[in-house]
């Protein structure tokens, strides 16, 4: 059977990761992402109102143009997870393509959402849930089939997909880190991964997460943060002024840390912001977290509001307000609280916990560095970096080799410059570039099997 890999978008970025394999006369893609970086450089981009093409010449989703270079019907549309660089173009590309959307629950509730709030296209794809540990049959041959393998990420109900064929399997390795301890869900599979690894004719394509593959050691687990976070929280508990916490509106397991460790500390956790409304609101709705019936969770501009004057009233010290802003986005709420610009009043000593590392791009890094000096004008106290990541350090890529012994390797999710380190670990592997480690671009084609 004839395998060839379309390597889509993330090759050349952190962001709009889209990738497509072909089995025979079937094709699956994996991830439909956006580029959030590529927006926010420009001001009041509404990209719910754009055109896909328009998105596409800012660099901001996929050029999915390669497809028409593939020989095959596209079977499924397959997000690994909920995060905007893997979810962030399905509103403006899977109309497209004659396929369902095949995701976790939690996964696809957050892309119903989203093409909910689409304006430019109708998409009217098949929404389809599929758990972790379950498979599904592809096309009508009857010998190819997907199956999701449960990991860890910052976000819950994350998979990673594997693409069973004739000539072996396709995993497709992104996001992850290696975490048996996690806050919420289960751990990362990892027998079920060395399982695959040595099943009939064992892995014919591994491709991988590079995000962190410059890093030593490896990551450690989300159990970390939440003591971390735990220790932080305590040491300012008998502080009587205001103190805010922001962290990724999806991180879930960090959102459920907070609130808990609020109330350890005698402060009624409260939750602002559209985006920490929409994932927070969500997870709980399924079932994958259980917050207390009294929590607050506001995302509209006039409710916030209202909620800031009630925490003014009834005293500062009485509340966390766990906001929205922790890269320093404009229109965020911990960057308004820091322009000014809400009733709540930061004064001289109130502390702001960071519970998220700044996304190493220059557009992030540039507003993160503007919120924290804005936040220090007003005299608060900045607590930073309190965070683990969600992606794999040198030894856990060490450890996923050892697990799949893949035949062919695929770097991805990073820019040219960040490839060198998992290049390395790879030839020390034994692999070689050009005859089984394929460092690639946007909108080429591999073949794996003629």
């Amino acid at each position: 059977m004839e395998i060839e890999i379309a390597t889509i978008g993330g090759y050349e970025e952190v962001g709009r990761q889209m990738t497509a394999v072909r089995a025979g006369d079937d094709v699956v893609i994996f991830d439909m992402g956006l580029n959030l970086s590529q927006v926010l450089i420009h001001d009041n981009v509404e990209t719910e109102r754009m055109h896909s093409l328009d998105l596409i010449d800012m660099g901001a989703i996929p050029d999915d143009r390669v497809m028409s270079d593939l020989e095959g019907d596209v079977k499924a549309i397959v997000p690994t997870h909920g995060h905007l660089d893997h979810i962030g173009a399905i509103s403006k590309l899977a109309h497209r393509y004659d396929a369902p959307v095949v995701a976790t629950p939690f996964t696809i509730e957050l892309v119903k959402q989203q093409i909910e709030g689409e304006q430019k296209f109708g998409v009217e794809n098949d929404l389809v849930k599929m758990e972790a540990g379950e498979t599904m049959s592809i096309g009508d041959s009857g010998t190819v089939d997907l199956e999701f393998v449960n990991v860890t990420h910052s976000i819950i109900d994350a998979i990673n997909p594997v693409l069973h064929t004739p000539e072996g399997a396709v995993v497709y390795g992104l996001d992850k880190r290696m975490d048996h301890t996690p806050v919420i869900g289960d751990p990362i599979d990892m027998e079920r991964f060395r399982e695959i690894g040595r099943e009939g004719n064992g892995v014919l394509c591994y491709i991988e997460d590079c995000t962190n593959a410059n890093k030593k050691g490896r990551t450690p687990s989300e159990t970390v943060a939440r003591e971390h976070l735990r220790d932080v929280l305590y040491s300012i508990e008998d502080y009587d002024g205001g103190i805010v916490a922001t962290t990724f509106s999806s991180h879930i397991a960090r959102v459920k840390s907070l609130v808990e460790f609020a109330d350890d500390i005698g402060r009624q956790p409260v939750l602002l912001g559209r985006s920490m409304e929409k994932y927070s609101g969500t997870a709980e709705r399924l079932d994958f977290v259980d917050f207390p019936s009294d929590l607050g969770m506001f995302g509209h501009r006039k409710s916030v509001d209202r909620t800031f004057k009630r925490i003014m009233n009834e005293g500062k010290e009485n509340y966390l307000p766990i906001v929205t802003g922790h890269q320093g986005e404009p229109r965020a709420m911990l960057t308004r609280m820091a322009r000014g610009e809400t009733p709540y009043e930061l004064d001289d000593g109130d502390k702001v916990v960071f519970s998220a590392r700044v996304i190493p791009e220059p557009t992030n890094e540039g507003q993160r560095y503007q919120a924290e000096k804005l936040l220090g004008m007003q005299g608060a106290r900045v607590y930073d970096d309190i965070h683990v990541s969600g992606h794999l350090n040198q030894e856990g890529h060490y450890e996923m080799l050892d697990a799949l012994q893949p035949q062919h390797i695929i770097p991805a999710h990073q820019d040219m410059s960040g490839y060198s380190s998992y290049v390395n670990l790879c030839e020390s592997e034994g692999y070689k570039m050009g005859r089984d480690l394929h460092v690639t671009r946007n909108g080429n084609l591999i073949q794996l099997v003629d």
